[in-house]
């Protein structure tokens, strides 16, 4: 079953609170290879996947999207702020876009990432591609 293209334009719920903690981004930045090391001063700049990653598991949920028939298309990151140790993010994901080309669905999405106070962090925009049943 296809994407609904009226989807351009919902809204899903935020994510949970996920506090960023030394620990954490110290192993996501041994297993993305950063050279900083994940010291608190220099977070990876692909970091807020962490929590961009739980709300488009949200989505994919609540659609009903098997995981298994997608394939992530790209990723962007623009920041208002560095995200930072002690940080408490969540992020609300929009779906900004749905066309289907060649029997797959292309969904546009953007993410909010805000802090504890709801002070926007970045924004994250991903394309993920939906493999169709004939794909």
């Amino acid at each position: 079953m296809g994407i609904d293209a009226a989807l351009a334009g919902r809204t899903f719920p935020p994510t949970a609170p996920y506090a960023v903690t030394a620990e954490h981004v110290a192993t996501f930045a041994a297993a993305v290879g950063h050279p900083g090391g994940g010291a608190a001063e220099q977070l990876p700049p692909t970091y807020p996947i962490v929590v961009t990653f739980a709300a488009l598991q949200q989505f994919l949920d609540a659609e009903q999207v098997e995981l298994s028939r997608i394939v992530h298309g790209d990723q962007r990151f623009v920041y208002e702020r560095p995200v930072r140790v002690g940080d408490v993010l969540t992020a609300t994901l929009t779906v900004t876009g749905v066309r289907s080309i060649g029997g797959s669905d292309i969904v546009s999405t953007s993410s909010a990432i805000t802090d504890a106070e709801g002070a926007l962090v970045a924004t994250a925009g991903a394309t993920i591609v939906h493999r169709g049943e004939e794909a």
